[in-house]
């Protein structure tokens, strides 16, 4: 079980420490247990509790009136909330938090595709989705997740990236992006992203998926024989430096320009190598790909 003390769900929520405690004392929105040693903690339900509590105070309810709410009426107006065109990403957020705590995939749905039909699916991903990625690592970081509710909110994003990609246009462009993550890489939504984006703009894409080895990358290079490489490094390599692997994948794939992004990569003065490119992040891919359809046309 998940505990949290009162700082954790400052960072969570974003709503003040001093601010709980007055919730608590006045209106008993939150029932603090303590260790034998008398210091106070929360668990799981105090948690997406105070999620639902903020969502509809940062939308205008009174906390009076929300004290006054029974559980399912609080579910109710969150749900209802969730389904509005104006609601901010910060609500949005919460409300993505929640669903994954809560496992409830009607939540996720009515946070996500009204924005998906309101600003598009590409601005969904980048102002809603991956900010909501990120607070997902916070709460990696303070033990407050388990992997199955990881899985399930990771497994619902996929599927809508998957519809998404299936639902645009067939390539226009001769050139190909062979896309794969290396052994021991775990960003498959963002890998994902990256292919709804390319045939977006017109390629084709041949994603060979997560945990690749350099022999299966040689066998799928013989076979299709891309334009581009492209992969995804934020985590270590086992016993191969970053820098050994970008000169493994120069010297076997010559035909190819590699195209290269994550943390790991950014971080690091890499050697140049002719036929790679590193990308800080998504943007500089995006200006890249701009600069190729330019090209092309």
């Amino acid at each position: 079980m998940a505990i949290y003390s009162i700082s954790d769900l400052e960072k969570l929520s974003g709503v003040k420490a001093h601010t709980i405690r007055i919730w608590e004392k006045r209106y008993n929105l939150l029932a603090p247990k303590r260790t034998e040693s008398n210091i106070r903690y929360y668990v799981e339900k105090d948690l997406k509790r105070l999620l639902n509590i903020t969502l509809l105070n940062r939308n205008g309810l009174k906390i009076s009136k929300i004290a006054r709410m029974d559980p399912e009426e609080i579910r109710d107006a969150v749900l209802e909330l969730s389904q509005e065109d104006s609601v901010d990403t910060e609500v949005l957020s919460d409300t993505l938090t929640l669903a994954m705590l809560e496992m409830d995939e009607d939540k996720f749905n009515a946070a996500v595709q009204g924005n998906i039909s309101d600003i598009g699916f590409k601005r969904t991903m980048v102002e809603i989705i991956f900010p909501f990625l990120n607070r997902l690592s916070i709460l990696w970081m303070t033990g407050s997740v388990s992997p199955v509710q990881e899985n399930y909110v990771a497994g619902l994003i996929r599927q809508k990236i998957f519809v998404a990609i299936e639902a645009l246009q067939n390539p226009t462009s001769k050139d190909s992006f062979l896309l794969f993550l290396p052994e021991g890489e775990r960003q498959e939504l963002s890998m994902l992203f990256i292919h709804y984006i390319l045939k977006e703009a017109g390629y084709r894409v041949i994603n060979l998926g997560a945990q690749v080895s350099l022999e299966d990358l040689k066998f799928a290079n013989e076979i299709q024989q891309p334009k581009f490489l492209l992969t995804m490094v934020n985590e270590t390599l086992g016993q191969m430096s970053i820098q050994d692997y970008v000169d493994e994948l120069s010297l076997h794939f010559r035909d190819s320009t590699i195209l290269l992004t994550g943390l790991q990569l950014a971080r690091r003065q890499m050697r140049s190598r002719a036929n790679c490119r590193v990308f800080n992040d998504l943007d500089e891919l995006q200006q890249f790909l701009n600069g190729q359809a330019l090209q092309t046309t």
